[in-house]
């Protein structure tokens, strides 16, 4: 499995690692959603955490040299909902950003509720500007609603790639810490989540979240119109 998940102490600590960049494929999402099942029976908080190194390098992109356009849309379908799975889900989300995040996984990022990175040469943002692909809805709403404002421009019309200190200023994280604490230091973070009440938190999240979950949901399957 590319994902995998342990649950301690009412944590569900959910782990993407494929030996490589953590690429987003169907594997990848299916992997993960099942380990949020898991998570959202079970416990009470989650940590979504990458491997050593490296969160997420983004979407797959041999899976997309292969799929044909049909299968692309059906990809980028499946990963925002993942991404509102994530960012409209009952449980607090914390992520543990273990290294570098590139395009999607820069987005998975915003659809955490508390985002921990580590310190050091790790490069964080999102590369459409500069790979030529335009931004889906989905990456679009979230930069939006989780972006400092003033860095929306430079981030995702330029795609600017900043580095971990630079990427707490932009708002695609809210602290550091040191490579090897990342793991630990978000499920400390996780476990204060953890305490606050359940039904109040799902139903604040959902909430202040309805709009940008909403135009995130009707881009879904409507491809063709954009």
């Amino acid at each position: 499995m590319s994902a995998t998940v342990e649950i301690a102490n009412d944590i569900a600590l959910i782990r993407m690692d494929d030996n490589k960049a953590n690429a987003i494929n169907f594997e990848m999402i299916a992997a993960v959603n099942a380990a949020l099942d898991t998570a959202e029976a079970q416990a009470k908080a989650i940590v979504l955490a990458g491997r050593e190194g490296r969160f997420s390098g983004g979407f797959d992109l041999n899976a997309f040299a292969t799929l044909g356009a049909d299968g692309v849309y059906k990809l980028l379908d499946a990963g925002a909902e993942l991404l509102l799975r994530l960012y409209g889900g009952p449980l607090p989300v914390v992520a543990a950003c273990t290294g570098h995040a590139i395009a999607m996984g820069t987005f998975i990022l915003h659809a955490c509720d508390t985002r921990i990175g580590a310190s050091g040469a790790f490069k964080i943002g999102a590369n459409e500007a500069v790979t030529g692909m335009q931004l889906p809805v989905f990456a679009m709403e979230l930069a939006r609603d989780r972006l400092n404002p003033t860095h929306l421009t430079r981030a995702m019309i330029q795609g600017f790639i900043y580095d971990p200190a630079g990427a707490v200023e932009a708002g695609y994280l809210d602290m550091l810490a040191d490579p090897d604490k990342v793991e630990a230091t978000a499920l400390a973070v996780a476990g204060q989540l953890a305490q606050l009440p359940a039904p109040s938190y799902a139903w604040n999240k959902k909430a202040i979240r309805t709009k940008t979950l909403d135009r995130i949901r009707s881009s879904i399957g409507a491809h063709h119109k954009v």
